[in-house]
Formats: structure tokens, sequence, C-alpha cells
């Protein structure tokens, strides 16, 4: 079995070794793909391949026509949109992720971002304290757990809104649980989001629902690009000139926000929630092992496609 590493943006060096190490140790052949700069790089590498981890890299229909050998592939972190998975169901393709590996990563950048809006991007002004804000978190998954875990340290006072998570999980961690996500922001000067990007969830963070945020309100948005009306936000923002947005992936009118609001909005060059040494190594191994797993046992415990 010939498993691929395809990553565009690569593990770090230790994480790699690591993951050729598990994948040796299992009697299977390991081959890297890394800082692609063409698309035919990936379709060329995917032809003889049996399962491949990737990370944030485009595996859709075109790259699955490539690859007939596929039977697996994992992408090392929670999100999955980046996976055509009704091509790869069709086609008899597993596709997992691995939940909670990169959530404390994600959830210190969310704090940090918190931390950077309420001293003003350290311009040397005054700025606030966290202490005593009201902290929503909007989706109580891996991330949502970690950040009301850090948060506790700040001392803030923490409230949730997840449509798919029973009230009593929330609140036995010490969390108010909300009914809606309009109560959430309606309540809440800080809102951090970690939504998945779904039908049901693209453009959800809109005008309407931004206007209900309290005075001096932050938005902190570590999820997906996609879930923003971005149309909105730029309106809101114009309205609203005490309220703040920060972001770790790169909105598409990131160009016109930076020269509206240079003061009360940032972006991270390229989405960062998952860069750190042990979010790279957590990931990748567990996506090795995941493989490994499948191809032992036929395991298919973190499948996300049916």
């Amino acid at each position: 079995m010939k498993i691929l590493i395809a990553t565009e943006k690569p593990f770090a060096a230790n994480a790699v070794n690591k993951i050729k190490q598990l994948i040796d140790e299992a009697g299977y052949e390991t081959a890297l793909l890394e800082k692609y700069t063409d698309k035919q790089q990936l379709l060329d590498a995917v032809k003889d391949a049996n399962a491949i981890i990737i990370r944030s890299d485009i595996i859709d229909a075109e790259v699955i026509a490539a690859a007939p050998n596929l039977k697996i592939v994992v992408r090392a972190g929670a999100g999955y949109d980046n996976v055509d998975l009704s091509t790869a169901t069709a086609n008899n393709i597993i596709v997992m992720n691995t939940p909670g590996q990169n959530s404390n990563a994600v959830a210190e950048l969310a704090l940090g971002m918190m931390v950077y809006a309420a001293r003003n991007f350290y311009d040397g002004s005054s700025g606030t304290e966290l202490l005593g804000k009201k902290l929503g978190i909007h989706a109580y998954g891996n991330v949502g757990r970690n950040v009301a875990r850090i948060a506790k340290g700040f001392g803030m006072e923490i409230y949730a809104y997840d449509a798919f998570c029973p009230q009593e999980v929330i609140e036995k961690d010490g969390v108010t649980a909300l009914p809606s996500a309009e109560a959430l922001y309606a309540t809440c000067q800080y809102v951090s989001l970690h939504i998945p990007a779904t039908a049901e969830t693209k453009n959800s963070i809109n005008l309407a629902l931004l206007e209900r945020l309290p005075a001096k309100a932050t938005l902190i948005n570590t999820a997906r690009k996609e879930v923003i009306d971005e149309v909105g936000l730029e309106q809101f923002m114009e309205a609203r000139p005490d309220f703040k947005y920060l972001t770790d992936i790169t909105p598409g009118n990131d160009a016109s926000l930076k020269e509206k609001f240079p003061k009360r909005y940032f972006s991270t060059p390229k989405k960062m929630g998952a860069q750190t040494a042990e979010a790279n190594n957590n990931a990748g191994i567990a996506a090795a092992n995941q493989i490994i797993d499948f191809f032992k046992t036929g395991n298919c415990k973190f499948q996300v496609n049916h």
C-alpha cells in the first residue's frame, strides 16, 4: 500500500518523520509531495496512491479521477470541505478527518486575537481587559470547549450556543447555554465563531445577526470564511465604529476592510489556527494511525462521508 502525504502547506519536519516512521513500521510505503505549485503535480502524485493524507489541499473530482487505486483520504484537521465527498462516496473512497487534534491550537489563537483586539492591536493606546467580559462561543465542539477552558483563566463570563449539543453537556463545563444564535450575539461582547461551512451555515453570520451585538463588540472567526456574509459584515462595520473583526481566514473583501477599518479589522496572512508544532504532530500522526488502522482492521470511526 502506498500512502501519499500531499501538503501544499507542509507539516513540520519532525511530524513528517514521525508519520513516515509509523507507515514504515506498518509495512507500507510513504510518498511525499510538499509545497507543490501546480495542480498537475498533485494529479501525477495520486496516480498510484492507495491513501492520501492532506491538510487544506483540494481533493476534487479531477483528483479522484486521477487516483484509480485510492481507498481513503484523511484530512489532518477538523474541517473537510476541501474534499468532494459526493464524488469520493460514488467511487467507494472513505473520507475521514482528525477531530480534536488541532483544537487547543485554534483555541489559543482565538484567545490571542481577543487580547490583540482588547489592546487596540498593540498600537500604544489604552485598551481594555478580558476579565469580567461576556464571551459567546458559537458552536461548542472540540475547539469551543478549549476556548471555554482557556477563557476561564481570564475570568470571562462564558456563554455558548450549539444547535446540536445538549444544554446539559454545555452547562456541566460551567458554561451558560443559550437557546439561539440571536440570544448569544445579543448577550456577548466577544463572540468566538466555530461553526463549520455547510449549506445551512454559509453566509449565516449576516447583518441582521451582527446588529444584535452590544456596544464595543468583537467577533473572532477561526472557523471558515464562507460562514460570513461579507457584504453584511462590511455594512455593519461602516455603521458600527465600535465593532472589531479579527479572523484567520482572509475574506474576499480583505483589501476594502483593511482600507476602511485599519484599527478595527485584522486578518492573518494565511490560515493559522493549526500552525503549531504540536498541532502538526497531533493531526498528522492521527491521520497516519487512522489510515493504518483502516487498512489493518477496516476501522472507519472518523468517516465523514456515507
